[in-house]
């Protein structure tokens, strides 16, 4: 269950990350910025669907931590973007809690998985 969560938030964060950029990018502001939130933003779903066809446990767990660090990074972008005014308020809040709760389930997934190598 929490792997189709998982896939299905992150996937959620990277259309909504895409479609902030692309509002973003129409208003010619950040345009340097745009492309790391972009990288981070859908990084995370990327990292996800890679775990989910693991050759082992350990890649598995491995595409999971890099998809959390992922989730930091678009955490830190956000962060940015709000702070110098290139996304609202509402924006961000909307976004920042999409990327918490991935943190959570992802941090909460790689914990499980560890507890259960052989």
């Amino acid at each position: 269950m929490k792997e189709n969560q998982l896939v299905y938030l992150s996937k959620k964060l990277a259309v909504d990350t895409v479609n902030t950029c692309n509002t973003v990018r129409e208003n010619k502001r950040g345009n340097v910025l745009i492309n790391q939130l972009l990288k981070s933003g859908t990084s995370i779903g990327a990292n996800i669907h890679e775990a989910n066809y693991a050759s082992s446990r350990a890649d598995f767990i491995n595409k999971l931590q890099i998809a959390l660090k992922e989730c930091y990074e678009t955490e830190y972008w956000l962060g940015l973007f709000k702070e110098t005014n290139i996304i609202s308020v509402s924006e961000y809040n909307q976004l920042i809690e999409q990327c918490y709760k991935l943190r959570r389930l992802l941090s909460a997934s790689i914990t499980t998985a560890k507890d259960n190598q052989p």
